[in-house]
């Protein structure tokens, strides 16, 4: 074994190794089954080569290992604390998971060390506009933009955080400008139609197509493209050339994730063990009593920016964005198979740790002094046992849709990070029906304590709705909740443009349109489609 200090790491004989470079044209060619036993025989031999590291960490980010990830980088950094490449990884993996300030301070760690770095001052854009730093953030891809207008990517970023704060017109401008440098960059094609505002014309069609007929461009340029022109397409109502691109799509981004054991059930059926009425009576009173968050879960694309938008315009509640603090504090009580028995456990003084740590994680995205704030993240379904305990007080809305409006718009819906289980039909289907049990589940357990809003009934009367849901979460009636799309608040997630007019009626049931395919979707919803908007008998 290799006794070489860890100290001083000789990187150009690093880059030399034959190992390594066959690791490296393995992972440029995305064959990533091949680099990892490469990359993990020579870590083995040689344990402090730190390009090996942070070639093993990129490995891990890139099929969405991100704590393996950011272990490895920081075991690099640890070993070289200049090594500038695997601490701008670090900042990466530290944005994608929602780390934003831990991702700014590496950044101005880097600038110390690698000054004028377009790369690192893009990135910490961004990040400031993760924390709500739109000004701040603005004027950092201004400054870049000015000193690299060539760099298509960037004016992508641009582009994101102009659509974000409400500036469509200039985002699509940001976008076409990127175009003009790469034409079959993927991405700004997919957040042109993202906008759902775009109509692309034959000539956007041409290159598109010519895009996906390059060999040089990458997977992840391919499949935006195919969900691009699944979006062109059903927008001209020609549904099969529409569901191709669709499918095309998430076949390839579905190959480009770590297989995982289907863990979502498992954990259903451990919730509904553990959670009974007598496990909650036991702990009554108990955890934080705070009551300033407003949890809006359910499935994405189900409404549940259209209920932020309209509380945010209230008067009492903040609107701030898919917060990833429940799912961090979930996860440090263990696996699947660990966390019931750990939360079992749990002292009163733990519950109300937990959720102070909370309100302590998420004060960061407060910036106007409302007293209650949202938290739109709809994963949390999964976790409101969790929130009911730690939180007892806090509001949750399950925002929920029609099955097969929902499930295809998530197909056809490419997510930038997470949600694995949209790239396939019985996936999805398994996923929502999943969901209605767990929720039929505390409706019994915990009667009354989660608002359901069905997405239908806000489209056939907004006004009745939202009064009814103002009632029902106890804030009082505000005229101005009616007239949400006057909020010129910034909103980030896919529904960012729709909310911004009112409530339309016309994508209610568009996913009829493409019925002959949904076969292996309506399978996996199996009873829960024919009950809707009940659910199947428990």
């Amino acid at each position: 074994m290799t006794t070489r200090s860890p100290v001083q790491p000789d990187f150009s004989r690093q880059l030399q190794n034959p190992m390594l470079l066959q690791a490296a044209m393995a992972m440029n060619e995305n064959r990533l089954h091949d680099a990892e036993p490469l990359l993990r025989q020579h870590l083995k031999a040689d344990p402090f080569d730190v390009a090996a590291i942070r070639m093993l960490a990129e490995l891990a980010g890139r099929i969405g290992r991100m704590k393996d990830a950011e272990a490895l980088l920081r075991r690099a950094i640890e070993l070289a604390p200049n090594f500038v490449p695997a601490r701008s990884n670090l900042a990466i993996v530290l944005y994608r998971q929602n780390r934003a300030e831990e991702a700014i301070a590496e950044l101005e760690t880097l600038a110390a060390i690698s000054p004028n770095d377009v790369a690192h001052d893009s990135l910490k854009a961004a990040a400031k506009g993760r924390l709500g730093d739109y000004e701040e953030a603005i004027e950092l891809y201004g400054s870049v933009l000015d000193r690299f207008p060539g760099q298509p990517k960037i004016w992508m970023s641009y582009g994101h955080l102009l659509k974000t704060v409400g500036q469509q017109a200039h985002s699509v401008t940001a976008y076409r400008r990127a175009l003009e440098i790469a034409p079959a960059l993927g991405e700004v094609w997919w957040s042109l139609a993202n906008l759902k505002t775009v109509s692309f014309d034959d000539a956007d069609l041409d290159v598109m197509r010519a895009g996906l007929e390059r060999e040089d461009i990458s997977s992840e340029d391919r499949f935006h493209l195919h969900f691009a022109l699944g979006k062109a397409f059903e927008d001209r109502q020609q549904a099969e050339p529409a569901f191709h691109h669709y499918a095309e799509g998430n076949r390839l981004r579905a190959a480009e994730l770590e297989t995982h054991e289907r863990n979502v059930s498992r954990h259903v059926a451990a919730a509904k063990a553990l959670f009974t009425p007598e496990f909650f009576a036991s702990r009554a009173g108990q955890g934080c009593l705070a009551e300033d968050p407003v949890f809006i879960l359910g499935l994405p694309r189900a409404g549940s920016t259209l209920l932020e938008q309209i509380l945010s315009t209230h008067s009492q509640v903040e609107g701030t964005m898919e917060l990833p603090d429940i799912p961090h504090i979930a996860a440090q009580l263990g696996t699947i198979d660990q966390w019931p028995e750990r939360l079992a456990a749990a002292s009163p003084d733990d519950l109300r740790r937990m959720g102070e740590t909370f309100l302590e994680r998420t004060t960061i995205q407060r910036k106007t002094g409302k007293p209650f704030f949202t938290d739109k993240l709809p994963n949390n379904w999964i976790h409101v046992g969790l929130i009911h305990l730690i939180l007892p007080n806090a509001r949750i809305i399950d925002a929920r849709r029609h099955p097969m409006a929902c499930c295809f718009s998530n197909f056809k819906q490419h997510f930038a990070r997470g949600q694995g289980f949209t790239y396939d039909l019985t996936d999805i289907g398994r996923y929502y029906a999943d969901y209605v049990d767990l929720m039929a589940h505390f409706d019994q357990v915990l009667p009354g304590r989660v608002v359901r809003v069905f997405h239908e009934n806000m489209v056939e009367d907004s006004a009745a709705e939202i009064r009814h849901l103002l009632d029902a979460l106890g804030f009082p009636f505000e005229e101005a909740c009616l007239r949400f799309w006057e909020n010129d608040r910034a909103v980030r997630t896919a529904s960012s443009e729709q909310v911004r007019r009112p409530i339309f009626r016309e994508g209610t049931d568009q996913w009829r349109m493409f019925d002959p395919w949904l076969g292996e979707l309506k399978a996996a919803l199996g009873p829960v489609l024919t009950a809707y908007p009940a659910v199947p008998a428990i």
